[in-house]
């Protein structure tokens, strides 16, 4: 369902900066004093000089980095990577994609749900043939040509360490580039040719902030809860003054016609109506100038689109006088360029279920299937870009199979370990973190229920809590791959958002080139070169 996988949330760039400096400051600081440590145990008193001595000589050569050499590197990278068969994949790519059509049977009932599969399958075999091919070239680059000693032949010549970092990272990425776009075209063309007599493009959303009235029309934090096991939706009571109020931000070309596109959950306490589904209405309001404009009810169409055109003058009957009046959807009812709209149940002893991603205000005309196909496909491109920066990283201090688990291990962790990680360190986790977890596992006790002894419960949280800034450290080193993951938005017919899901993605990106560049470097410095 779209509002249970697409959430969109805005991501605050500002937010994520501050918490890179703190994560970057504080592992720099720990590495530094390690070091200096390591230093004075192995060289004495003359160890912080010959530490210091080697910082600045390290700094030295990242102002010198010469843009030549780094492509020179990059361009000889790719030339053995194609030596290397790397563009076999494509054999692979191809059976694939001649035989899917024997797999994917098409739904005659729910034609739209075709492009879903579609589109998740490309992007599937994309994300993971170039992942596969990225990691293996960039895990083995390394410890291949140091094992044959053909990498002495450049670090003989003029050519930095830092240098060397960047010419395989830029080459294995211009290697996985040319092989992701190649292919991100021909599952274009293989997508729009299963898709014939089916509509492809991207709806534009304009999603708005959510908040909810309860039974008596107070304001809460959230909607009711009904025993959905996925929390993701609130939902309002019929018949009452219950509401899901949602904001939006007017686009300001100030169209004519704004399309509001909805879809709803619906939750039934009794069968109701039998020859339609359950009523539900929106209502316009300007709580300033006192306007409530409600709109004509509608019957909630679950697990489908609920689409209503609302044109810039709206004709309606007052509720209190009676009286049929016109008002100017920007002129009267916006209010600071934000439209507050209140979605209302209309039957009484059922429930609406409502999310953030439930409902939006639709940008008109809709963008063509490519803009969104190809956005997404960036969101891949980064990901394979990320996974080349670690394991090149990888390779700069261990061989190549030790190299491949790591980026294994790295990329199951970014992905569902993340929401472990998140529970532990907000205290969230069913069960409490470590300790009180093996004190309920010995004593054989309920993870959902408070302990019987209410002392011992404290005292375990409070141990808990004690290495939590470790674990924050910890889960922020870790690259959420999660974020990178775009398909769902455009099998959904969705245009990729911006803040939501293109920024974050590229904020991640950038965020491990410089890590990366300083652990591969000082790694390579200190690597001993010749073959054992």
């Amino acid at each position: 369902m779209l509002a249970i996988s697409l959430q969109p949330e805005e991501f605050d760039l500002a937010l994520g900066v501050q918490r890179w400096l703190i994560v970057f400051g504080t592992v720099l600081l720990v590495s530094l004093l390690v070091s200096l440590m390591a230093s004075l145990a192995t060289y004495g008193g003359t160890g912080p000089a010959r530490l210091f001595g080697r910082l600045g000589y390290a700094a030295c050569d990242f102002m010198s980095l010469s843009p030549r050499r780094i492509f020179a590197v990059a361009l000889l990278t790719f030339r053995e990577a194609v030596r290397r068969k790397a563009l076999l994949v494509f054999v692979v790519f191809a059976v694939l994609f001649m035989f899917a059509s024997w797999f994917l049977t098409g739904n005659s009932e729910r034609p739209e749900q075709d492009i879903e599969v579609y589109v998740g399958f490309v992007f599937t075999t994309i994300s993971w043939l170039v992942l596969l091919v990225g990691g293996v070239l960039s895990c083995f680059g390394l410890p291949e040509d140091i094992r044959l000693r053909s990498l002495h032949t450049v670090v003989t010549k003029p050519v930095r360490r830092n240098e060397i970092v960047l010419g395989r990272m830029l080459g294995f990425g211009s290697v996985c580039t040319l092989i992701l776009v190649l292919m991100g075209i021909v599952g274009q063309i293989w997508i729009v040719r299963q898709s014939q007599g089916l509509t492809l493009s991207c709806r534009v959303p304009i999603y708005g902030v959510l908040k909810f009235l309860d039974r008596t029309g107070a304001e809460t934090s959230k909607g009711l809860n009904v025993g959905d096991i996925v929390e993701t939706r609130g939902f309002i009571e019929g018949g009452t003054k219950g509401a899901a109020v949602f904001q939006f931000r007017l686009p300001k070309s100030q169209p004519e016609l704004l399309r509001f596109e909805s879809r709803f959950e619906a939750f039934r306490t009794h069968k109701g109506s039998m020859d339609r589904t359950i009523q539900a209405r929106y209502v316009l309001s300007n709580e300033e100038k006192g306007l409530r404009v409600p709109l004509e009810k509608f019957n909630v169409a679950e697990f489908s689109q609920n689409e209503r055109d609302v044109e810039r003058k709206i004709s309606y009957t007052n509720e209190k006088t009676l009286k049929k009046e016109e008002v100017d959807l920007y002129n009267d009812l916006a209010q600071d360029g934000w439209l507050t709209v209140h979605v209302q149940c209309l039957d009484r002893g059922q429930y609406l279920g409502a999310s953030r991603g439930d409902f939006f205000v639709r940008e008109l005309p809709d963008r063509s299937f490519s803009a969104g196909y190809w956005k997404a496909m960036v969101g891949v491109w980064l990901m394979v870009v990320l996974l080349v920066m670690i394991a090149v990283t990888a390779s700069c201090f261990v061989k190549g199979p030790v190299a491949c688990l790591l980026c294994f291990c790295v990329f199951v962790l970014g992905q569902p370990a993340h929401d472990f990680m998140d529970k532990l360190v907000t205290g969230k986790q069913v069960g409490g973190g470590a300790t009180e977890s093996l004190y309920r596992l010995v004593s054989q006790a309920n993870q959902t229920t408070p302990l019987d002894n209410q002392m011992m419960e404290r005292t375990l949280k409070t141990i808990d809590r004690l290495p939590s800034g470790s674990l924050w450290i910890a889960k922020h080193l870790i690259p959420d791959m999660r974020t990178f993951s775009m398909a769902a938005w455009v099998g959904k017919g969705l245009d990729v958002p911006w803040y939501s899901a293109m920024l974050p993605s590229l904020a991640v990106a950038l965020g491990y080139i410089l890590p990366c560049v300083l652990l591969g470097y000082f790694s390579l410095s200190l690597r001993e070169l010749e073959s054992k």
